[in-house]
């Protein structure tokens, strides 16, 4: 625990520097080549990280530094060229196949990882399997995607030729309150799951010892148990959620233009309620606790699809890249970057006056991740301020021309 929480920063801080950059380059040069050299440069640092010895510690933090910032560079482009290639519909389900990648390669991450560690007898060959699965990826990448022109799939491609400045697209982006709200709103879902994933297994363990099914753990190694299915409960229900997502969005569309962050916002709040139970029954009952991380997740994860199809939709496609850059930006820095550690302070601070008290640490730990309903209540008005602008918001981006861009760009000096 004390090991992931020191080397997630690190990630997470590289990430969020070096996102604005490929964000950047995404939005002015050709996408296939960045997205094929950053997940080869990322397939590269995770392979040769598993070769570092104890004695080379620095050099271990450095790789998963500069892992951040391989990620940051396919995460950033990836979603702009399906936006390029696809539509209205069309684009929510290729979305949502795309999306469907993180629960399942989080799955197959915790499966593979398991068996190299077990086959090679040491945790760093759990290391050496992602990079040779990336390199095909790079690899194929580079031979079968074609770079489609900007806005190709919106019909607007011959007149989306004009480059604005960096700036001119920040401003604009500033002033898009649609991208502005979801973007809040997604902080909101990265700041619930990144505290769950760290906090809820010791919660429940503590939860178990409070029922007396369990014993206390006071020294290294622990079990595992409840990590394992917490781990395998968020890649089911992440999987489940991206493919309700998108389902529910493409038959609320037939009702309302706003479908897509009315949809965000229902989901959120369903959820909320569902996690709030989860530190109401988890005292008498694991299983209902549970069953109740089992529908809050999938009711969180619903979202993570129709988010970026909203960026889409009111984004124009040579702001895209900048635009999926700084919402994962916001997302980390207001979100996973910090729960965890919040959640723990808190917690440390309602414990220290029992601190001896086996039932006081398990309610400590409850009561101070009672603010995820909270966060996640916050971003569900998020998405609801989205669909007040969402239409307006979408109709600028259609009518936003190459003349446009230009009068937009003059206009940027001026303020």
């Amino acid at each position: 625990m004390c090991l992931f929480l020191f080397f997630f920063p690190v990630f997470i801080c590289s990430f969020m520097v070096a996102a604005p950059i490929f964000g950047y380059l995404g939005d002015r040069f050709n996408r296939k080549i960045i997205l094929s050299c950053g997940i080869f440069f990322w397939s590269f640092v995770t392979l040769l990280s598993s070769f570092i010895t104890k004695d080379y510690y620095w050099l271990l933090v450095l790789s998963r530094c500069l892992v951040g910032i391989g990620e940051s560079s396919y995460s950033s482009i990836s979603p702009t060229i399906i936006g390029d290639l696809f539509t209205n519909n069309k684009r929510t389900m290729m979305l949502s196949v795309f999306y469907l990648a993180i629960p399942l390669g989080s799955g197959l991450g915790y499966i593979l990882g398991s068996i190299a560690k077990d086959a090679g007898g040491h945790w760093y060959w759990a290391l050496r399997v992602s990079p040779m699965l990336g390199l095909i990826a790079g690899t194929l990448v580079l031979i079968f995607v074609t770079e489609p022109k900007r806005g190709s799939a919106d019909h607007i491609a011959g007149r989306m030729q004009t480059r604005t400045s960096w700036l001119c697209d920040m401003k604009a982006l500033a002033k898009n309150r649609s991208y502005v709200f979801s973007s809040l709103a997604s902080a909101a879902v990265s700041f619930a799951t990144g505290a769950f994933g760290i906090w809820i297994p010791q919660y429940l363990v503590r939860a178990q010892v409070v029922q007396k099914t369990a014993e206390s753990c006071t020294s290294q190694p622990c079990s595992s148990k409840d990590s394992l299915i917490f781990g395998a409960i968020t890649c089911v229900t992440g999987l489940l959620g991206v493919v309700i997502g998108a389902v529910t969005t493409r038959l609320c569309r037939q009702k309302t233009e706003r479908a897509d962050p009315l949809v965000c916002a229902v989901s959120m709040l369903g959820s909320a309620i569902f996690i709030c139970l989860i530190f109401v029954v988890a005292k008498k009952s694991i299983v209902g606790a549970y069953i109740c991380i089992f529908i809050g997740e999938t009711l969180l994860f619903l979202n993570w699809a129709i988010t970026a199809d909203i960026l889409m939709f009111v984004v124009i496609p040579t702001r895209r890249a900048t635009a999926v850059a700084f919402q994962g930006f916001t997302s980390h820095l207001l979100g996973d970057a910090g729960s965890p550690y919040l959640i723990g302070l808190i917690s440390d601070s309602l414990q220290e006056s029992y601190a001896t008290s086996i039932l006081w640490q398990f309610l400590s730990l409850g009561y101070a991740l009672m603010l995820c309903p909270f966060v996640i209540v916050l971003g569900g008005m998020f998405f609801l301020a989205t669909a007040l602008f969402f239409l307006e918001d979408r109709d600028k981006a259609e009518k936003q021309d190459s003349s446009g861009c230009r009068l937009f760009f003059s206009s940027c000096h001026l303020l």
